[in-house]
């Protein structure tokens, strides 16, 4: 794998920051413990019950056990690539490493895999059922490498490329230091193949990365943080090969979806920019972050689900169609349009 090392600062001085008073978000906290699968073995759902109406249902259950018996129940992020959905694997154990695996969706649907059939191809008892012996055939299983915490995998929308951030953590939310680390992923390869290391400093502003990534048509890149209590930062920037750069957006968001930033996502068919925390995922026009910031309350949607499941990713493919991720008994659910 190659690397860059960048000796300048990779974030420009903050401006002048205004709050948004986005009073249609409510904060969520985090439930103490999770719920799992209604149906561990079926179909689900998770419906809104709040803010913009959606309806998402199960598409696929995620293998369980995973590869080689290993640790499958806590999928960290997904992109959608095409008729490719990857995901990243991080088991708790492996202490900051995971490996990406790709589900080829278009065999999964010539094969007719059900939701059971994708769940099971990695048990015991599938190791001589020749159907599930094909399902496993459309399922890459990448190498293993340094992930951080796993939440960040996204593709960039003009480079056709995959990111995510190297984010090592010593503990959860304690990053191992203060430098960033992007890497760009081989779509065939399953693993690493460029890294630029940078500094996210100006002046005395610093921050060590991100733990979220996303992209829009432009190629520009975005992450979001909570620097304290409900408020939302929104960093938006470039990535290259040689050289990263990120500034903090104008508007700070006063009221952010929840607890813990869990994913963020871009959906192209409607140019606007998701925030995901559990259980609540809050949306905005990305062309309205443009300069000094031009949101209004009005254009900042809200979503609230009375699930208790745990959301670990959410992604959409070109035509809107959006795609979440959920652990605890893992799957990808799916719905036609979400605004």
């Amino acid at each position: 794998m190659s690397s860059v090392r960048q000796s300048s600062a990779a974030l420009v001085a903050p401006g002048n920051l205004r709050p948004l008073e986005d009073t249609q978000v409510h904060f969520i906290t985090a439930p103490s413990s999770y719920a799992e699968a209604a149906h561990p073995h079926g179909v689900n759902t998770i419906a809104s019950d709040e803010g913009t109406a959606v309806t998402f249902t199960t598409k696929y259950l995620l293998p369980q056990p995973g590869y080689r018996n290993e640790a499958w129940g806590d999928p960290q992020s997904m992109t959608m690539v095409g008729h490719y959905l990857y995901v990243i694997y991080c088991p708790m154990t492996w202490h900051n490493r995971g490996r990406m695996v790709r589900l080829d969706m278009a065999k999964l649907a010539s094969l007719n895999a059900s939701p059971l059939d994708i769940q099971r191809v990695y048990h015991s008892s599938a190791a001589n059922d020749k159907h599930e012996q094909a399902i496993a055939a459309a399922i890459k299983i990448g190498p293993a490498f340094v992930t951080g915490h796993g939440q960040s995998l996204s593709y960039d929308w003009k480079t056709h490329q995959l990111y995510m951030w190297q984010d090592r953590e010593s503990a959860p939310a304690v990053p191992v230091n203060q430098e960033g680390v992007i890497q760009q992923l081989s779509q065939t390869s399953l693993k690493p193949v460029h890294k630029v290391t940078f500094r996210l400093k100006a002046g005395s502003f610093a921050v060590p990365g991100g733990h979220v990534l996303a992209f829009d048509k432009q190629g520009r890149a975005y992450f979001w943080t909570r620097p304290n209590g409900n408020e939302v930062y929104i960093y938006q920037g470039t990535i290259s090969r040689n050289h990263v750069r990120f500034r903090l957006t104008h508007q700070i968001l006063e009221h952010g979806p929840g607890t813990h930033v869990q994913s963020m996502a871009y959906n192209p068919s409607n140019g606007r920019l998701y925030l995901v925390a559990d259980e609540s995922i809050a949306s905005l026009p990305v062309k309205k972050l443009a300069g000094s910031g031009s949101l209004t309350s009005g254009d900042v949607l809200w979503t609230h689900f009375a699930s208790r499941r745990e959301f670990e990713g959410l992604s959409f493919a070109s035509d809107g169609t959006a795609y979440l991720m959920s652990n605890h008994r893992p799957e990808v659910f799916t719905a036609r349009e979400f605004q």
